[in-house]
């Protein structure tokens, strides 16, 4: 038995050590995998594997949500006294994306572009998010250039949310058939509510009667699953889709 046990702990570490070259991470994860697979696995998945994955960053967004019920200007408040108190790169990117959660796009781009220029400019996380402020403000083009320098840098970095932002980045620019494109690949990688939501939003809005048709069966047998949490969670796409929805019937 003891054996089985020392089996399961190697496959696990080969697992994430595949994972750990295909995600181009540094070589010295391979040396704390295969030399302590129990402890090193551990460590791998809570540092590396887990910040980039749909578990963590559906968690995020349940706690994100609750915060900002219980407060929504609280964080902003705080965000915009330690940038005016202390304005370092670190402290306007968290005045960056206070702004961008409050709905103030604008602002928050306007701060992203000055952390862009900086010490940071190379930053995946500052790029991801100066990307969505640039995508809520109107700016389409330089948020896909920013996302395309995401992906290239790290495929599997936030691959769902790169991949969705791209697609609305590549409708506002009115390049409709590569967002589309876009979409599709998404629904065939990931396929959980969120790509099927913004997909009919993106068909229903495009006037693509096949894909709302192909799409709507399939969203209605989620939302019939769902319970009171995640409808809550999963309000704001209800939301715009039954938008989505009125403005198509009105064309």
């Amino acid at each position: 038995m003891p054996f089985v046990g020392l089996s399961a702990h190697v496959l696990i570490a080969l697992y994430f050590a595949v994972h750990a070259v295909r995600s181009g991470q540094p070589m010295y994860w391979l040396f704390v995998l295969f030399s302590f697979p129990l402890l090193g696995s551990i460590v791998y998945f809570l540092v590396i594997y887990l910040p980039n994955s749909r578990l963590e960053y559906g968690a995020r967004k349940a706690v994100a949500a609750a915060a900002k019920s219980l407060n929504p200007l609280g964080e902003l408040r705080e965000a915009r006294a330690a940038f005016e108190y202390t304005p370092n790169a670190q402290n306007q990117m968290r005045f960056a994306l206070a702004l961008l959660e409050s709905g103030d796009a604008e602002a928050a781009a306007t701060n992203y572009e000055a952390c862009l220029k900086g010490p940071l400019s190379s930053d995946r996380e500052i790029k991801f998010c100066a990307a969505r402020a640039f995508v809520e403000s109107g700016r389409f083009a330089r948020a896909i250039t920013h996302l395309e320098e995401v992906r290239a840098d790290d495929t599997d970095y936030k691959a769902e949310q790169v991949s969705l932002l791209i697609a609305r980045a590549l409708t506002g620019a009115g390049r409709n058939q590569e967002a589309k494109s876009e979409f599709e690949a998404a629904l065939k990688k990931f396929g959980t509510f969120e790509v099927y939501a913004e997909y009919a939003v993106w068909a229903l809005l495009s006037g693509d009667a096949a894909v709302v048709k192909k799409l709507q069966g399939e969203i209605n047998q989620m939302m019939q699953r769902w319970s009171r949490h995640t409808r809550n969670l999963n309000m704001p796409l209800v939301r715009r889709l039954a938008a989505a929805n009125e403005i198509a019937n009105k064309k």
